[in-house]
């Protein structure tokens, strides 16, 4: 697997561009008008008890109610579909993009998400380990214990009714949960991401790098 990665095109990506993009969508339809420009500075929600609203970034108006949309993360406005201003836009029309930097912390998870193996929800429900997988990681923790294909790895918990759910893909052990028991997971979302022994090494020094060289990536923002 790891013969497979390479490890430093993904690192120049996000050296390149170690950003996030958030589209904001229009809510439903109805008459858009713009309450800023290209290259501003937003704020998301905050407050201690995110009491206090983002910054507006447009309002829509439908049947003579106004609505008027904010920020939900702080960051650069990068992307404005201005031709909409003053127009009728349809329900979930991309209207405005949000650039923000990452977190180191981001930038791992979402390395680990493109060379882990990543198991997914097959349906929206809640998930526990099985008892066995979960006795094995209380005992050893998560990246001592090995899953092969056909191991009851989960149980699904849908409609008051528990299935077994057996997993499908490379041999590995656990190195990153997802999931939290007995919290709701979408259909597709991932459950745990799986790594072949070969190739934990390589990640944990790219981990370390990451961590390393962190400044040099925001060097000049």
């Amino acid at each position: 697997m790891s013969s497979d990665i390479d490890f430093d095109e993904i690192l120049g990506k996000y050296r390149m561009d170690p950003y996030a993009y958030v589209d904001i969508c229009a809510p439903h339809t109805g008459v858009v008008n713009f309450k800023l420009d290209k290259g501003t500075a937003v704020d998301g929600v905050g407050g201690e008890w995110n009491h206090i609203p983002g910054t507006p970034l447009f309002q829509i108006t439908r049947e003579r109610n106004r609505r008027v949309v904010n920020a939900p993360i702080t960051g650069i406005v990068s992307k404005i579909e201005v031709e909409r201003d003053g127009q009728f836009v349809e329900a979930g029309e991309k209207l405005i993009t949000i650039r923000y930097p990452l977190k180191k912390k981001e930038i791992i998870e979402n390395i680990l998400k493109e060379v882990l193996y990543l198991f997914v929800a097959p349906e929206k429900a809640k998930y526990f380990f099985s008892l066995d997988i979960q006795s094995r990681i209380e005992k050893k923790g998560s990246r001592a214990v090995t899953i092969r294909q056909g191991d009851e790895i989960f149980t699904m918990s849908l409609m008051k009714r528990d299935t077994p759910v057996y997993y499908t893909g490379q041999e590995g052990v656990i190195h990153s949960i997802y999931f939290k028991p007995g919290v709701s997971i979408a259909q597709g979302e991932p459950l745990v991401g799986i790594c072949d022994e070969d190739t934990l090494p390589m990640i944990q020094k790219v981990i370390t790098r990451v961590k390393a060289e962190w400044d040099s990536l925001y060097s000049g923002m």
